[in-house]
């Protein structure tokens, strides 16, 4: 159900990513609507506050950093709390966050990490290793605070602070992804007077205490998320005042809001749609960045829910649980005409499950095994599993009746809506009818199993081991009254013990080759088809915005970075001083290259490049 963010649309462990939709920044607070008081936007203007709004089409589902999976909260959190570590914008490397060396013993099973004496907490108290040490112990000891997570912690045998500077993990086994350990550190001094890790969403009480450059200082559900510039930051305070992320359901609303020069940026729901792109180019002041994403686009398919206790529930289709059926309707989607006629050029074509903007990992099938449109190939495969047609020519289950499937879509993306018609005539010359269910919140009927396919797609970090972990039999849920880290209930085996032998692997190619396996297990069982890996497609005004970071810096995005990069990077228009090129997406201040320095990291050598691909969204 794809996000991290980072990466999907699902609450806690099964929340979709749906990627974050359109994004805007104003210089100055804009104007008055339903979503922002017009006084908090009227002292913003009288202040001479530099407010950056960024506008989203995908709704916070939680703002506790051990609940939130979807892209827009988890971006949120990379604001508010500082990770161990955190990824070189320019080229995805492990850098230095609040740790500032970690280096493994000779067995590899324990990890010391130098934590930063120089970070505080913006209630004025410092950050130290207790609070990570406390956060790790927090998640592996209350189910509720591992909800998001918990694939991070499952190979930790214990975590001490012998020191305020001092922290310590030792495993129970190697653990390829301790520089990756993408987890926000929150300060204990706030968090152990939480007593319902499950339940408490951190929105009720702010400003909310974090270390991170921006400080959360007001919400409301479905409308906005305001933080305010946390001028104590180590690596140095923002140059906007205010950072406030603003819903918009109506994409085009959003672009015509750019357009006027109401917002600054747009990335969409989650890029702009090709029409909406080709209208913004050669506009004036605006700039259309069109990049390699970190995204994949799918269809999943439900494998028949249940929890690690054994207990089905859900109603997907039987017919699904045929992997000739699987592959028969896989056969019957012609990615070629998605790419051209759907994002029209600006995405490439599906293949395994991490998109090639991350070459160390990127797997395609070989020739004779990839699942090419063939028509005449899925009604052979669907007659043979005993599906066949009836007198009018619809297929029929086998209780007799003509089946047709329930495809979950999300309402805000215009993509899930134009494939699913094709997927309606595609399907319908098979004899399958196509039943589209697009709505603002999938979580209920995902949660639950009742569906039988889904729109999916997860942005995956530059380490892969999250969007791997949540198809482990050990991310299903406890019960089926209980909430999980798997995305789409897959439990197999085989892909376990795969995944278990990556994570211990510290040879880089010899793991990219045990990932690659995964990749092919995963295209073999079929419940899983990539169809697509959009481009980031986004737009911004270089009237307002001098310089922004992309990520990575060569052909990157702006938005759903893996770290705070753009956001914290931003430089308004107006703030004086001389630029290299005031439209360019590239840092064009020493802001990356002088701050976020790679000497003295201590990085293992193993884990120097990480491949590719993001969280959660």
């Amino acid at each position: 159900m794809g996000t991290n963010d980072q990466k999907r649309s699902l609450p806690h462990g099964l929340r979709l990513v749906a990627l974050a939709g359109a994004a805007a920044l104003t210089l100055t607070a804009g104007l008055a609507t339903p979503l922002d008081p017009a006084s908090q936007q009227a002292r913003a203007a009288d202040d001479g506050k530099k407010v950056l709004t960024v506008a989203v089409a995908q709704s916070v589902d939680s703002l506790s950093p051990f609940l939130a999976v979807r892209l827009l909260s988890t971006s949120i959190h990379r604001l508010m709390y500082e990770y161990l570590t955190n990824y070189d914008p320019k080229d995805n490397h492990a850098i230095a966050g609040l740790a500032t060396k970690w280096e493994p013993s000779p067995d590899k099973l324990t990890w010391t990490y130098t934590i930063r004496d120089t970070s505080k907490w913006s209630d004025g108290q410092r950050a130290t290793a207790e609070d990570a040490a406390w956060t790790f112990n927090k998640m592996m000891t209350d189910t509720g605070a591992a909800t998001a997570n918990g694939s991070y912690v499952g190979n930790f045998r214990k975590v001490t602070a012998p020191s305020p500077t001092k922290l310590v993990i030792e495993l129970k086994k190697p653990q390829a992804t301790m520089a990756a350990l993408d987890v926000p550190i929150v300060p204990k001094h706030v968090w152990e007077k939480v007593s319902d890790f499950s339940e408490f969403n951190n929105d009720k009480s702010f400003p909310v205490v974090g270390n991170g450059p921006f400080v959360l200082s007001g919400y409301k559900a479905d409308s906005y998320v305001r933080l305010k510039a946390n001028k104590d930051f180590w690596r140095g305070s923002p140059k906007f005042d205010e950072l406030v992320f603003r819903y918009y359901k109506d994409q085009d609303a959003a672009v015509s809001a750019l357009r006027k020069g109401e917002v600054s940026f747009v990335a969409g729901s989650p890029s702009l749609t090709p029409a909406q792109a080709e209208s913004l180019k050669g506009a004036d002041d605006i700039q259309v960045n069109d990049a390699p994403g970190r995204r994949f686009y799918a269809l999943a398919t439900n494998p028949g829910a249940k929890a690690k206790n054994g207990k089905k529930f859900g109603d997907g289709h039987p017919s699904l649980l045929d992997q000739r059926v699987r592959n028969a309707l896989f056969r019957a989607v012609d990615r070629e005409a998605i790419i051209d006629k759907v994002f029209r050029g600006h995405a490439v074509e599906g293949e395994g499950y991490i998109p090639p903007r991350f070459q160390d990992y990127f797997w395609k099938p070989s020739a004779d095994r990839k699942l090419s449109y063939d028509p005449a190939e899925a009604a052979r495969l669907l007659d043979q599993a005993g599906y066949k047609k009836n007198g009018d020519g619809k297929r029929v289950g086998k209780d007799g009746k003509p089946i047709t499937y329930r495809v979950l879509c999300h309402a805000t993306d215009p993509n899930d809506k134009a494939v699913g018609k094709y997927l309606q005539e595609w399907w319908g010359e098979l004899g399958i009818g196509v039943r589209l269910n697009c709505l603002d919140n999938v979580t209920d009927p995902w949660l639950a199993g009742k569906y039988d396919l889904a729109f999916d797609g997860w942005s995956v970090n530059p380490d892969p081991d999250f969007v791997l972990s949540i198809h482990t039999c050990g991310a299903l849920p406890a019960t089926p009254e209980e909430t999980g880290a798997t995305d789409n209930f897959i439990c197999d085996k085989r892909y376990d013990e795969l995944y278990a032998r990556q994570l211990t692997e510290y040879d880089p190619a010899k793991r990219a080759d045990i990932v690659k396996q995964m990749e092919s297990r995963l295209y073999d069982l079929g419940y899983m088809n990539v169809m697509a890996y959009p481009n980031a497609v986004e737009a911004f005004r270089t009237d307002q915005i001098k310089s922004i970071t992309t990520m990575p810096a060569k052909a990157g995005n702006i938005y759903g970075q893996d770290g705070y990069w753009s956001w914290w990077s931003a430089v308004p228009a107006d703030s004086g001083g001389s630029s290299d090129n005031a439209a360019s997406t590239t840092v064009v201040v020493g802001i990356v290259a002088g701050v976020v320095i790679l000497g003295g990291l201590g990085v293992f050598a193993a884990m120097r490049r990480r491949a590719t691909a993001e969280e959660r969204e």
